[in-house]
């Protein structure tokens, strides 16, 4: 898959994931200040991934942790600060979430911050539903 925008462009191909630049994004944000190079690596192995360039440059990055079955939980949205602002995660997400291999599934996240973003899209607070995790 490719979409374009502008001189944008995004890629569901994991070839084109620049682990080193995700992971470098990654660190700086809340949910995976601290998460290693190879835990990033581990992660783009396993998941659908998405590739967010402008140009030659890859400026973003998203996954979908899926059994292509029932769900796909959407991850790791993010992109260089040098580019928000410019609506490119919300259109990002348009395409995630429009992604011929997720369209049947149903699709989930959390967040701690973008709620009016993931609105937007199409996202909610679904009722009597809890979010557990197990501790180590």
């Amino acid at each position: 898959m490719k979409r374009t925008r502008g001189g944008f462009a995004l890629y569901d191909e994991r070839d084109r994931v620049n682990a080193e630049l995700v992971h470098s994004l990654l660190v700086e944000t809340y949910w995976a200040r601290g998460r290693s190079l190879q835990t990033v690596k581990d992660t783009i192995a396993r998941c659908l991934c998405f590739s967010l360039y402008d140009g030659a440059s890859q400026i973003g990055f998203a996954r979908a942790l899926t059994d292509y079955a029932t769900y796909a939980i959407i991850l790791d949205v993010v992109i260089h600060e040098r580019f928000r602002g410019q609506g490119l995660g919300r259109w990002m997400m348009e395409c995630i979430t429009n992604h011929p291999d997720l369209v049947p599934l149903k699709q989930a996240l959390w967040t701690a911050d973008a709620d009016d973003l993931y609105r937007k899209c199409g996202f909610s607070v679904p009722q009597n539903l809890r979010f557990m995790v197990k501790s180590k």
